[in-house]
């Protein structure tokens, strides 16, 4: 820089008008700083959160509920102690596992020996107000396990002329630990909520898995893939059944063959098959209301198939013999 250039910022920098501007900026900053001691030497009360975890856990011990939790405590000192707290990052709270193990698969740390814990980390000064949650629970079993399906917990709305065909877990089973009598009464375990609407593409998503107490589930998070299907309205031929003919009757109906109408999947309608219906028509029904005509009903349909119905109901029949 040329000494023309600095003689110039200089003499800008000491003008009276800077001079002045100056003055007041440094009256300004002391101001500012007088009042923020003296309201740092308030006293205040502030909410912290203060992660909380269990150690040294016995090898053969299979922790059931959650290892890491969070305290809220409420803390009431002077603005200059509780600047570290709010601005100093967390204070971790370790809680030894055997120093408080009840047995029976369960341990407690009373609200009275979380506040012992967390006043190890605090200024003599500082006095805890309140605690959420004010106690700490754990669970634990010695590796008992079983494996169990899943489902999905929500509501899935397809659009318009769409279903859902499919949902499909990733992987289809977990591992469930908890105690015994627990264990036994699982059958299956939710995802978290899922709520999802207007479903016409394929959709892939990573849930958690519904947190139960005193249960572990591993892995605890599992990839849902929902496929929705677009609805299609297809026809079959399909021959007419007789049922409940008494012996030496025989009952025929005219035709022998009739149109089966349902809506089902595009992509499942290539692998439905005539033999995957059945037609009836039952004499009984002939019996108990006498007509020209006898009723068809359909007694059976494929998996994934909606509202089958015949595309005639009602036929013309003969009955031979005694």
């Amino acid at each position: 820089m040329s000494s023309r250039t600095t003689q110039f910022i200089r003499n800008l920098l000491f003008s009276w008008m800077n001079k002045e501007f100056l003055i007041f900026l440094f009256f300004l900053l002391l101001s500012g700083i007088f009042w923020l001691m003296m309201a740092l030497n308030d006293t205040y009360e502030r909410e912290v959160k203060i992660p909380l975890s269990l150690d040294k856990i016995p090898k053969k011990v299979v922790v059931t509920s959650n290892t890491e939790d969070t305290l809220r405590v409420t803390l009431r000192d002077r603005g200059f102690s509780l600047a570290p707290y709010i601005y100093g990052g967390a204070m971790p709270i370790t809680i030894n596992f055997n120093s408080y193990n009840k047995g029976n698969g369960k341990g407690v740390v009373t609200s009275s020996e979380l506040q012992k814990l967390i006043y190890q980390h605090l200024f003599k000064s500082t006095k805890i107000v309140s605690l959420k949650p004010d106690r700490f629970d754990y669970t634990y079993n010695y590796g008992e396990s079983k494996k169990v399906g899943l489902r999905l917990q929500g509501t899935l709305v397809p659009s318009q002329s769409y279903y859902i065909a499919k949902v499909k877990f990733n992987p289809e089973q977990v591992t469930v630990y908890a105690g015994k009598a627990k264990l036994d009464s699982i059958k299956s375990i939710a995802t978290e909520r899922m709520d999802l609407r207007n479903l016409s593409d394929t959709i892939v998503k990573t849930v958690n898995l519904a947190k139960i107490s005193g249960v572990k589930c591993v892995p605890s998070k599992v990839e849902v893939s929902i496929y929705p299907d677009i609805l299609t309205e297809a026809s079959i031929e399909v021959p007419v059944t007789t049922i409940n003919t008494p012996p030496g009757k025989i009952l025929r109906t005219f035709p022998s063959r009739i149109k089966v109408i349902f809506v089902a999947g595009a992509s499942t309608f290539r692998s439905i098959h005539p033999e995957q219906f059945s037609v009836i028509a039952d004499y009984n029904d002939i019996v108990a209301n006498p007509s020209e005509k006898c009723k068809l009903y359909v007694r059976m349909a494929p998996h994934g198939v909606r509202n089958p119905h015949p595309e005639i109901d009602q036929v013309d029949y003969l009955l031979e013999g005694e």
